[in-house]
């Protein structure tokens, strides 16, 4: 990460930076006009939050809520409004989207910063292949004529490939994945990956996907990767007729992973094991626990409609979007 000291507003480091902050405020208005015209509406839901998400590997920020009874209260910055937004799906709003800024602990690199710019949206009574449809309009809208990242480069304009999680896998690392479903050693020996002592087979999963696949995917065109294992979609329903898999899918574009979606869990008790799955899990790996949010749990009880939502990293497209080596060169300021 630049620590290189509070100085990103000087007029010469400003000016460099200046047409990637460009391009981010045009794809940003062309993004804001497309939602317009397919009947969404914007919203903004509270950043500080019971819970700040759902995730077992993500770090969390924690402030205290200085209420007016003179209690405190903690709170967490959210890593994504996924959450209130499902809260407002339930209330009755069908379509909605958001730019919101999100804020992740422990995060720095060329594609991470600890608070980033997350557009996610949402549409009630359609399915995830809907918002796969969505991406790719999306693409098209940021004008540019490739997206690059490094040495890797990808045609917008083209519709995306579409790769199940299993193909995949028998692809770019010769692995048949779900004969290796929790056997760690069978899934590194078939793989040829290391497995490290005390790996579980999320571990050596996760060592696959990024040492063999992830940059193999959005290579001349976006790849829609989908079908993950059900154990790797807390908040995504399974897929009909295939239960080993889940409703989820991640974009890529340029080796780089843009977004997550869900067909949306829509079961309240079948999220709250989940959920509390996850926590354990979270717990054991970390020390930490993160609370329930059980006004959203409250939300599926009185009803979540059938639903499809994605988030997508914003600063990342707009990187690829304009060419910037540097998460830091699409922000107006990075955190110091």
């Amino acid at each position: 990460m630049r620590w290189s000291g509070m100085t990103e507003w000087r007029p010469d480091k400003l000016a460099r930076r200046l047409p990637h902050l460009q391009a981010r405020e045009l794809i940003r208005a062309a993004m804001r006009g497309w939602f317009a015209e397919q009947g969404f509406v914007e919203v903004e839901t509270p950043i500080l939050q019971v819970a700040p998400g759902a995730e077992v590997h993500l770090a969390g920020f924690a402030t205290e809520w200085k209420t007016p009874d003179g209690k405190g209260r903690i709170r967490w910055l959210h890593s994504s409004p996924e959450f209130a937004m499902k809260k407002l799906l339930a209330g009755g709003v069908p379509r909605l989207y958001q730019f919101a800024r999100v804020f992740r602990n422990g995060e720095g690199s060329a594609l991470h910063h600890p608070e980033f710019t997350m557009l996610e949206w949402y549409r009630a009574r359609a399915g995830y292949e809907t918002i796969m449809n969505d991406c790719a309009a999306l693409l098209a809208l940021t004008g540019a004529t490739e997206l690059r990242w490094q040495d890797k480069a990808c045609d917008p304009a083209s519709p995306p490939e579409r790769l199940t999680v299993a193909d995949a896998f028998e692809r770019h690392a010769g692995v048949d994945l779900f004969a290796t479903i929790g056997d760690a050693m069978k899934l590194s020996q078939a793989s040829g990956v290391a497995m490290h002592a005390g790996d579980s087979w999320d571990d050596v999963f996760f060592r696959i996907m990024f040492d063999r696949i992830e940059p193999q995917l959005g290579v001349g065109r976006a790849t829609i990767l989908c079908e993950y294992p059900i154990h790797m979609a807390a908040l995504a329903r399974a897929k009909p007729g295939d239960p080993r898999v889940a409703e989820r899918f991640e974009l890529y574009a340029c080796g780089v992973e843009l977004a997550n979606a869900f067909g949306e869990l829509t079961d309240p008790a079948i999220q709250r094991a989940r959920l509390a799955a996850d926590m354990d899990e979270k717990e054991r790996l970390y020390g930490v626990r993160w609370p329930v949010d059980e006004d959203f749990l409250a939300a599926l009880e009185h009803g979540l409609p059938d639903c499809a939502g994605i988030a997508l990293g914003f600063d990342r497209l707009v990187m690829l979007a304009s060419g910037a080596p540097h998460i830091e060169d699409v922000l107006w300021l990075p955190v110091r």
